[in-house]
């Protein structure tokens, strides 16, 4: 009230008031104008006076309320204006604070490791690999990256590689084994006389028809339910074993598992059935793939089945052509497939007990099913608690996991909260993450401090990162005993160095974004952007050659990214070493592709050792921004 009065007598206004008054008021004698003019001072005088006081104050009252707010931030940081934080649980939030300071008394610390192990990849030769004690491995990838980007004369008629006689037993396996329609005339007309390279390999119409990469892509491994657990389709890009050192010996082997091998594969609603791969194979749809043509659609059973064969065909002429001899190339895919593939549990379980086997925590991303009751049945588990969600994805089968030390933590994991962080995504956001992808608990130290711990895989592009954090950060904020838990998050965010704008997720936009909520990472606040995590890199032995790279563009056009991160509380931990691996002995090679024969994965392990900070305050330093 008091400033509405002064403001009303401000001498601004009552000029104003004079200048729209009679004339008589503006042409005043010079004695009253005298008059006036001290009057007017006088209330100038009085008003400067008011105006120093309101000023002293409100500077006074802005004083109180700066001291009160870094009082209540320094105990509560989740709060911000128009966010809605629950209000801790005052016992807990004692407890947390009593525990929190235990653990800085006692002197312990917590080392946490991430990883993502990635899924078991059946293309031995798909990436390149570093290969140091076999040179002829690096000879052969070249010889193959030649052969396909400058043929020469070796781009034949696909007829003299899949030859005549070939077809004709085909289509008589499609109109009689099968019972399609013959694919006589598109061999005639079209196929039989297209150059192996330039015309069938690297044909772009072929591959956006999916009429090579589909059958590959549904027979090339098949998950059985028998001993064998997995079949392979006679090629060159999977795990198959048998002799392809000839293409009468890959045909014939071709044939009889496509037409003549019944396998019992597990089918719509669990059941069981008995099918040979060529029954697997599906109609490939226009409306999916609108550069097949109608009548291509409705022949596209037997279209793609014979495409399918004169791509293992011509994959099979290739490598007896660059190799020395084709003992050569066979060796040294047995050794890969041995190294690569069905060691890479093996490998990867070794590394985790004998090298990190002393950590407190290990998440894990990309994890399959069967790792899990391995890892559970081995020394890992009998030093870990080995979490998996409830929630588990067993059929894409690439879930994230967290692992518990007994000793830090005796009680294993309180509870599972993904579904809290799920439901705290952006209403009407669809955010790009699948069953399995996140996992969120609670649990306890062994000095009683509460922790939120989660993993987590990012898609392909990094687009569900931040979505996720935020929604973690958020769960935890509305409830009245997660808000006084401390959080350790380790993941896969699939962030990029140089994001394609609006498609990708940048590195430091994610930096960017895990600050507003009182988080740092192991890196620090600002990630730097050239400090990687991946580096791998597609070869040209595998279905899509656009992805391919050169044995000299492998760092330029390669995956080679800052991917991996572990974030934390800024006020409750400080990172006090940080490491990543990328050999499986706690160092990193700089600038080489992996994975390799002994180290399994194409993301390194990161690694780092977190000290509470003794101010830690009784809740958690978390912020909730939207």
């Amino acid at each position: 009230m008091r400033r509405r009065q002064q403001t009303t007598k401000q001498p601004g206004h009552s000029q104003a008031a004079s200048m729209t008054g009679s004339g008589a008021s503006v042409e005043m004698g010079s004695s009253d104008n005298h008059k006036s003019f001290r009057a007017a001072s006088r209330s100038r005088n009085s008003r400067s006076h008011c105006a120093i006081v309101v000023i002293t104050l409100a500077l006074a009252i802005g004083l109180v309320l700066s001291v009160l707010w870094k009082g209540k931030s320094a105990t509560n940081t989740f709060m911000e204006e128009g966010v809605t934080t629950a209000t801790p649980e005052p016992t807990f939030a004692k407890e947390s604070s009593d525990a929190m300071k235990q653990m800085v008394d006692s002197g312990r610390q917590l080392t946490v490791a991430t990883w993502n192990i990635a899924a078991i990849n059946n293309n031995p030769f798909e990436y390149w690999i570093t290969y140091d004690d076999e040179p002829a491995y690096e000879k052969l990838m070249i010889n193959v990256e030649q052969f396909l980007e400058n043929p020469g004369d070796q781009d034949i008629p696909v007829s003299q590689v899949f030859t005549q006689d070939m077809f004709d037993k085909l289509d008589a396996r499609l109109t009689g084994t099968a019972g399609w329609i013959t694919a006589r005339n598109y061999w005639d007309d079209d196929f039989k006389t297209r150059k192996i390279v330039s015309e069938f390999m690297k044909d772009e119409m072929l591959g956006s028809k999916r009429l090579a990469s589909m059958p590959d892509r549904i027979t090339n491994t098949i998950n059985v339910e028998s001993s064998e657990r997995q079949v392979y389709r006679p090629t060159v890009i999977n795990m198959y074993e048998g002799d392809l050192s000839t293409l009468d010996a890959w045909w014939s082997a071709w044939e009889t598992f496509m037409f003549d091998t019944k396998l019992q594969i597990k089918g719509l609603g669990g059941q069981i059935e008995s099918k040979a791969p060529y029954e697997m194979l599906k109609k490939i749809k226009k409306s999916k793939y609108p550069d097949i043509t109608e009548m291509e659609e409705k022949d596209s059973l037997p279209l793609q089945t014979m495409c399918g064969a004169i791509f293992d065909a011509i994959l099979v002429h290739m490598m007896n052509t660059v190799s020395t001899s084709p003992d050569v190339w066979q060796d040294l895919k047995r050794t890969m497939v041995e190294n690569l593939n069905k060691q890479k549990v093996p490998h990867t379980l070794e590394i985790l007990e004998d090298v990190y086997g002393k950590a407190d925590i290990i998440t894990l991303q990309e994890v399959s099913s069967s790792f899990i009751d391995q890892a559970r049945a081995r020394k890992l588990g009998s030093k870990f608690h080995i979490i998996a969600s409830a929630d588990m994805d067993t059929v894409r089968d690439q879930n994230s996991v967290i692992c518990l030390n007994k000793k830090t933590f005796p009680d294993g994991a309180k509870a599972e909260i993904t579904s809290l962080v799920t439901k705290s995504f952006p209403e009407g956001v669809a955010v790009p993450v699948a069953n399995g992808d996140i996992l969120a608990i609670t649990t306890k130290t062994v000095d009683g401090v509460p922790l939120v711990i989660a993993s987590f895989h990012g898609d392909t592009n990094g687009l569900a990162t931040k979505p996720v954090t935020d929604a973690v950060v958020k769960a935890m904020s509305s409830d009245s005993k997660l808000v006084s838990h401390r959080l350790v998050f380790g993941m896969d965010a699939n962030t990029y160095e140089k994001a394609k704008p609006g498609k990708q997720q940048d590195v430091l936009g994610f930096g960017r974004d895990y600050v507003t909520h009182g988080l740092t990472s192991c890196w620090g606040d600002v990630p730097n952007p050239k400090n990687y995590t991946t580096f791998n890199a597609r070869t040209f032995l595998q279905p899509q050659l656009n992805k391919a790279c050169k044995s000299t563009e492998k760092r330029e056009k390669g995956d080679v990214n800052p991917k991996d991160f572990i974030l934390f509380g800024k006020s409750d931990f400080n990172a006090v070493q940080t490491w990543k691996d990328n050999t499986g002995k706690k160092s990193y090679v700089e600038g080489m592709a992996f994975p390799t024969l002994e180290f399994p994965s194409d993301h390194g392990i990161l690694a780092t050792v977190l000290e509470p900070k003794a101010a830690a305050s009784a809740t958690t330093s978390l912020r909730n921004k939207k």
